[in-house]
């Protein structure tokens, strides 16, 4: 439509949409009945397949047409009938989408969220509001995640699981209530983790989420402060688990 900035050599197939707020950076292809509408601004290589549904009003009563934004980088691929809303005035007015993600088929993102680069989602897995995502996240398909919920770099959410708090960065959860299992280990291997970092990890984790201890999450919190305070990784586990949060901690089953 008028007023839409198109990059160089980018593809728009047959009964694509695009709005005339829309910012399309260089090599975007967009394969046939796409609609991309509202602030929405996609960076530079990204590949979108049809029926996608990108920018539309979120589905929040209390969104009042405010001009909120969805920013989206560069390499994404946005598969079929993917939905991603815009942020609200409740959330920061954005709704960010990192690079190098792939979106399966049938996968939403909702307004606000915040999406890490390399994540991928896979197919009908499914962001409430609010929700952030690091680095390198996978969700399984069918997964939903809670909203304002955190998923810390590197976790894996096994499919069909119900996300409703945080999980700590290398975590891996499943369940259809979810719970952590553990550490994502395959994960950890296949991002070249080397051994002896993957075996401090574990001691963490057995120090964080030991249930035979009487002390508090937050006691083993700061014992595993000063205990690997030397190890960067454990450390940034530490300070996820340290952040303000509306969400509990997702714990393994006792």
């Amino acid at each position: 439509m008028p007023g839409a900035t198109i990059g160089n050599n980018v593809e728009i197939g047959p009964y694509s949409v695009v709005g005339p707020h829309v910012v399309l950076g260089d090599h975007c292809i967009l394969k046939s009945h796409v609609v991309i509408e509202g602030r929405t601004t996609i960076d530079n290589h990204t590949t979108i397949f049809p029926f996608a549904s990108i920018g539309h009003a979120p589905q929040d009563r209390k969104y009042e047409g405010e001009p909120s934004e969805l920013i989206i980088g560069n390499h994404n691929i946005i598969r079929e009938h993917v939905t991603i809303n815009p942020g609200t005035k409740g959330g920061g007015m954005v709704t960010r989408i990192g690079n190098h993600c792939l979106l399966m088929m049938s996968t939403h993102i909702a307004h606000d969220c915040i999406v890490g680069d390399h994540v991928v989602m896979a197919n009908n897995a499914t962001l409430a509001g609010h929700v952030q995502l690091g680095d390198h996240v996978v969700i399984g398909g069918l997964s939903a995640v809670h909203q304002f919920v955190r998923i810390g770099a590197h976790a894996m959410i096994g499919g069909m699981s119900g996300v409703e708090n945080d999980v700590i960065p290398y975590g891996l959860v499943m369940g259809e209530r979810a719970h952590l299992a553990g550490l994502n280990l395959v994960g950890m291997k296949r991002y070249g983790i080397d051994k002896d970092s993957i075996h401090r990890l574990r001691n963490l984790y057995k120090t964080l989420f030991n249930h035979h201890t009487s002390h508090t999450l937050e006691e083993r919190i700061n014992n595993a402060a000063i205990t690997f305070n030397d190890d960067a990784t454990a450390m940034d586990i530490i300070a996820f688990l340290r952040q303000d949060t509306s969400r509990a901690i997702c714990q393994p089953k006792e």
